[in-house]
């Protein structure tokens, strides 16, 4: 994802620490007509092209999502197939066990791999929204709408993908290490 230049208002502001200036919109009212309506189109791009960036990194948590839980079943599924199976295919219970026990990695890595891809849309969305939040305190009134925390959390859905990805991780790895491992005879 690339950044436009001048994000955050880059170039007004950088030319005006450049000339040791304040800078504020205020400052700017006396620009010719024709600069205002430039400046007003390039906001406007930027505010589209940062609910366009909030909505993909909301996408792509989903689309991850979706993909853990296709992987995660078709994993345990074939682990759930080895325990069933491994005597009438005559493989030994130790192969069984460390193939169960392998399977099980496997969903391990991909699920942590899609915690780690929603930690970063967290970061991206709140660098994102806290870009939505400076453009409209700059273009519109300070503090027109009030950037993202850290304390909200528990109210992103996000935490709780999160959540249930570690839960079902560690409830997988306690079926097989409590129920599954030890039935296999060997």
């Amino acid at each position: 994802m690339g950044r436009l230049p001048n994000s955050r208002g880059g170039g007004l502001r950088r030319r005006a620490r450049q000339t040791g200036e304040r800078w504020s919109r205020e400052a700017y009212q006396g620009r010719e007509p024709q600069d205002d309506a430039v400046q007003l189109e390039f906001h406007l791009e930027r505010y589209r092209y940062i609910l366009q960036q909030i909505q993909a990194a909301n996408e792509n948590v989903h689309r991850f999502l979706g993909i853990y839980q296709a992987l995660a079943t078709t994993l345990v599924g074939a682990a759930l197939a080895i325990f069933v199976g491994h005597r009438d295919w005559g493989v030994p219970p130790a192969t069984a066990r460390a193939g169960i026990i392998a399977l099980l990695w496997l969903v391990t890595v991909v699920a942590a791999f899609t915690v780690l891809v929603v930690i970063v849309g967290v970061l991206t969305w709140l660098d994102y929204r806290n870009e939505e939040c400076q453009l409209l305190s700059d273009v519109l009134h300070p503090d027109f709408r009030a950037p993202p925390t850290l304390g909200n959390f528990y109210r992103w859905y996000e935490t709780y993908i999160v959540a249930f990805i570690v839960v079902t991780v560690a409830a997988m790895w306690w079926c097989a290490l409590e129920l599954v491992i030890p039935a296999i005879q060997g």
